[in-house]
């Protein structure tokens, strides 16, 4: 829907057929691996145009502890040196890679909300701020504190979230 295809043309672009995206997406029909990467491709976000490098340049600048996700897939896109400094691996070897596995419970239950919210329907959803505890990772910690969301459509139509710690 925020891509603005239509269901026959999504069944064109994935192989399958129109009546497939209608399950998936009335949530009837579980995806398979290999469509879930395709779709993830796909719909994932990038930093291609001018004005999303600029974004990705505000967030690599920002004195705070900021970092910039694919809202789908996870995949680190940018990262403040604030945020980077808490990293125990160069944010190179991070970038473009998933940050799920490093998430909090209070992350995962946050994340099962979104789509009750209303978080992938609406254009520009209100910013949601929530309380984080802490993970075991050495990688990417966590540290208790107040975290917030914000789901930002670049250019091309993909989603991108900014993550603040409040």
């Amino acid at each position: 829907m925020l891509h603005q295809v239509k269901q026959a043309h999504a069944a064109e672009l994935f192989g399958v057929a129109q009546s497939t995206i209608s399950r998936w997406e009335a949530g009837a029909q579980e995806m398979e691996p290999a469509e879930r990467a395709l779709v993830e491709t796909v719909l994932s976000a990038r930093l291609a145009a001018s004005a999303d490098q600029a974004l990705a340049r505000l967030v690599n600048q920002s004195p705070r502890p900021v970092h910039l996700i694919c809202d789908l897939t996870h995949r680190l896109l940018a990262c403040s040196p604030s945020r980077a400094s808490e990293f125990t691996l160069p944010v190179s070897e991070l970038m473009e890679r998933s940050l799920w596995r490093y998430a909090t419970s209070e992350i995962a239950r946050q994340e099962a909300t979104l789509d009750t919210l209303g978080w992938r329907e609406a254009l520009a959803p209100p910013a949601l701020e929530f309380a984080s505890g802490v993970n075991d990772s050495p990688i990417v910690p966590i540290q208790r504190s107040l975290c917030r969301w914000t789901r930002m459509t670049l250019s091309d139509g993909t989603a991108a979230r900014l993550v603040e710690t409040l």
